[in-house]
């Protein structure tokens, strides 16, 4: 028996350890509403870059017939047919089909003795273009397109002559014609995978892994493991747990259900656990910030004097310098308050002492009294931009003292006073702190729109739509201009 406890002691943290390492507290779905609007922005993305086509100067010859082709430039694009769709195994594949591409270009054509140059007007018709597009987590739990492959081809490419040998040109054309449909042809798809392996992947580089929030805690976005593709939607499932920026390994472990994500109707939906909200607490906590100091300038008039009438024993014997200075209220969070997410209803519970000073000038502070205060907010969890964001309310509160049963008594005609505070001072206070909120892991330049709300129980569900405030092409130069990191948290 003792060797059977030795065992347990020993393996159950780890196999803890091991458990909580493997469970999200933040889950994404990308639906294929949210695909199809996707593709919208990815295929202005993809004519610009088709649109910087580069073809590199051609030259040939056949019997007597000698040309040279210089200055390729795009003129025109017209992409009316694409998809973008899931595939598992492949994640994503986007078609072009049946495109065609416009170019012009300078000729140099010797024909015999007849020597000319001028500019040719060609097109490419019936341009096919299918990539395929595999996503996966990197070593920095960062998500990456990490495999692209590319297929392109050209039906036919048609050449405009003008000129005094025009009806020459035109016979002799298929050979300027087939020599431009192959270089063309050739430059397709290495252009298409340097703006997916490159350029895309940039635009994933500004999703938040790992980084600060405020001066105090950061988050950890890493992804536990690679997309779940479905030919539906796609699924991520990230860390999702807070952080003390001056402890970074004093974390809580995470024994909270996974957030489930069921539904389809929106773009996008994020899946949150209590433990997302919970390890916030705990950092914060461990930070030691969860308090607030109250002066009796901020107090109802009723509660300054209740104080005083409550605890004049206690002033009686002071020096009057003492005894008619200044209160103050400090009040510190004596343990991490928790989140408790129910199909109905999100609240949280936290539990505070409530210290009572007086202030007197150029002395030390005077402590009256401490009492403990249990305190039950009820909290809306929404998403501005993509920012989340939670605006907190007072539900029911109450105080007790720390020193004996009678003094509790005495404590009740302090319940309402310490109500109104609470609701006018306190409150305010709180949600001008969780106004700032926190990134969700989205790259830059996409927001949340319209956003629904679902609890159930033990986590909820945010839905939504997107829109971009920034094109790709913008967050794309964005980023390569910034010289140096954002955070002294990078990745």
């Amino acid at each position: 028996m003792a060797l059977q406890k030795l065992f347990l002691m020993l393996v159950l943290p780890w196999l803890v350890a091991a458990a909580t390492d493997d469970t999200p507290a933040c889950k994404i779905r990308i639906t294929t509403k949210g695909l199809e609007f996707v593709k919208q922005e990815g295929l202005r993305f993809v004519e610009q870059e088709l649109e910087n086509l580069t073809i590199p100067d051609l030259s040939g010859g056949e019997g007597n017939f000698q040309y040279s082709i210089s200055n390729v430039m795009v003129t025109d694009l017209q992409l009316s047919r694409s998809s973008l769709r899931f595939q598992p195994q492949q994640d994503f594949i986007f078609d072009i089909s049946n495109a065609s591409i416009s170019l012009s270009f300078q000729r140099k054509l010797l024909y015999w003795l007849f020597y000319d140059i001028g500019s040719i007007n060609a097109s490419a018709e019936g341009v096919f273009i299918k990539t395929e597009l595999r996503m996966a987590k990197d070593i920095a739990g960062r998500l990456k397109i990490n495999n692209m492959t590319c297929k392109a081809s050209i039906d036919k490419m048609q050449a405009d002559f003008g000129g005094t040998l025009s009806t020459v040109y035109s016979m002799l054309g298929s050979f300027i014609t087939t020599g431009m449909r192959f270089l063309l042809n050739q430059q397709i798809c290495p252009l298409l995978n340097n703006a997916g392996l490159v350029l895309l992947n940039s635009v994933l580089d500004t999703v938040p892994v790992r980084k600060a929030v405020d001066d105090h805690i950061g988050i950890d976005y890493s992804l536990l493991s690679d997309p779940d593709v479905t030919d539906d939607s796609l699924d991520m499932n990230f860390k999702g747990m807070f952080f003390n920026l001056n402890d970074e390994n004093d974390t809580l472990p995470n024994l909270a259900v996974s957030p489930v994500i069921k539904e389809q109707d929106k773009m996008v939906y994020v899946g949150l656990s209590e433990y997302f909200f919970d390890s916030a607490m705990y950092a914060y906590h461990k930070a030691g910030v969860l308090k607030i100091s109250i002066t009796e300038e901020k107090m109802p008039e009723n509660l300054e004097v209740l104080l005083r009438t409550t605890y004049f024993g206690n002033t009686m014997l002071l020096k009057p310098e003492v005894a008619n200075a200044p209160l103050k209220l400090e009040f510190q969070v004596s343990m991490p308050p928790r989140f408790i997410i129910k199909p109905l209803s999100t609240t949280v519970s936290v539990t505070a002492t409530v210290d009572i000073f007086l202030i007197p000038t150029n002395l030390p502070p005077e402590q009256l009294s401490s009492m403990t205060m249990e305190l039950k907010l009820g909290a809306k969890v929404f998403i501005k931009g993509k920012r989340l964001q939670v605006q907190m309310d007072l539900k029911r509160f109450r105080i007790y003292s720390n020193q004996s049963a009678l003094e509790s008594l005495a404590l009740i005609p302090l319940q309402s006073p310490l109500k109104t505070l609470l609701q006018l001072v306190v409150m305010p206070i709180i949600n001008e702190r969780t106004k700032r909120g926190v990134e969700i892991p989205v790259p830059e330049g996409m927001d949340f729109t319209k956003e629904t709300v679902t609890n159930h129980a033990g986590f909820i569900v945010i839905g939504g739509d997107l829109h971009f405030s920034m094109s790709l092409r913008e967050v794309i130069e964005k980023y390569h201009a910034a010289s140096a990191p954002n955070s002294t948290l990078s990745n």
